[in-house]
C-alpha cells in the first residue's frame, strides 16, 4: 500500500468516525494504521521508514508512538585494560530485551506521565531491564550493565527516542515517520500507540509489522540458519579460493 493510499484511508476513516458520534461526543475512539505492514529488506537495502497515521487524540493529549522488535537475550561484554592490552574481562546476558526500539512522542516522557506509569508499560529506553539480572547482581550493578546495553544499541541506530516527532495535523489527526536502519533485526514487530491524558494511558492501539528479507537474502539468511554447518564450511572453502586466486594474480603480475 503507497503512503497516499494510507493517508487517505485515514482520513476517511476519521470522517466517519466523526460522523458516527452522537452529538455532545468530544473525542472519537483510536484508531490507526501503517503506510506499509511489510519491509522488505533485498540486496543493498540502506534503511527505510514506516508512516504511522492515526485519529482520536484530543487537542489537549499526548501521544507516544513505540516500535518493537522481537525480544532476545543480549550478551554485553565488559573490556578491561590488561597489562596494557584491551580485552574481555567479564560478560552477561540480558534476557528478554527488543531486539529493536524506537519511540516518539509529542513531549519529554517526563513530562507525560510519572516513572510508575512508564515502567509499568516499558515505555522509554529507561526502562528496558531485565529482573533477573537483579538475581545476579545488585540494583547499581545491573543497572549499569542495561545502561551500557543500551547505549551500546542507540550507537548502533537500533534504540532511539525522537521527542516532537509526532505530527499533528488537525485537531484529532496525527502522523510520525520511524526510520528503519539498515542493520534492523528481521521478524514480528509490534506498533503500539498510546493516549496520554493527565498522566494516565486512555487509549491505546498495536499494530504489526513484518520486517523480512526477500530473494537471494532471504536464501542466504534461511540456509544460514538451517544449515549453520554447511554454510561455515562453504564461507571457509570460498574464502580459500579468493584467497588462492588472488595469490594466482599478483604471481603473473
Amino acid at each position: 500500500m503507497s503512503r497516499s493510499r494510507a493517508l487517505l484511508r485515514l482520513t476517511l476513516c476519521a470522517l466517519l468516525l466523526w460522523a458516527a458520534l452522537p452529538l455532545g461526543t468530544a473525542r472519537a475512539q483510536l484508531t490507526t494504521d501503517l503506510s506499509e505492514h511489510v519491509v522488505a529488506i533485498t540486496t543493498g537495502f540502506a534503511g527505510s521508514s514506516v508512516l504511522i497515521f492515526g485519529t482520536g487524540a484530543g487537542p489537549e493529549d499526548d501521544i507516544v508512538i513505540v516500535v518493537r522488535g522481537p525480544e532476545k537475550d543480549q550478551v554485553v561484554l565488559r573490556k578491561s585494560n590488561v597489562a596494557g592490552i584491551w580485552m574481555n574481562t567479564a560478560r552477561i546476558t540480558i534476557e528478554n530485551v527488543p531486539s529493536f526500539y524506537a519511540l516518539a512522542s509529542t513531549r519529554p516522557l517526563h513530562e507525560i506521565a510519572g516513572e510508575a506509569v512508564l515502567q509499568r508499560h516499558r515505555i522509554g529506553v529507561d526502562q528496558i531491564r531485565d529482573p533477573k539480572l537483579r538475581q545476579k547482581a545488585s540494583e547499581n550493578l545491573a543497572r549499569e550493565w542495561e545502561d551500557a546495553f543500551v547505549r551500546r544499541k542507540q550507537a548502533q541506530g537500533t534504540y532511539s527516542e525522537s521527542y516532537y516527532l509526532i505530527q499533528r495535523r488537525s485537531a484529532a489527526l496525527f502522523r510520525a515517520e520511524i526510520p528503519i536502519p539498515p542493520n534492523v533485526p528481521v521478524g514480528p514487530y509490534h506498533v503500539e500507540t498510546y493516549i496520554f491524558r493527565d498522566g494516565r494511558i486512555v487509549e491505546a492501539q498495536s499494530q504489526p509489522l513484518f520486517i523480512q528479507k526477500v530473494d537471494l537474502e532471504a536464501e542466504v539468511y534461511d540456509f544460514a540458519h538451517t544449515q549453520a554447518g554447511i554454510y561455515g564450511l562453504l564461507a571457509v572453502v570460498m574464502a580459500a579460493l579468493a584467497g588462492w586466486l588472488g595469490h594466482v594474480i599478483f604471481k603473473r603480475d
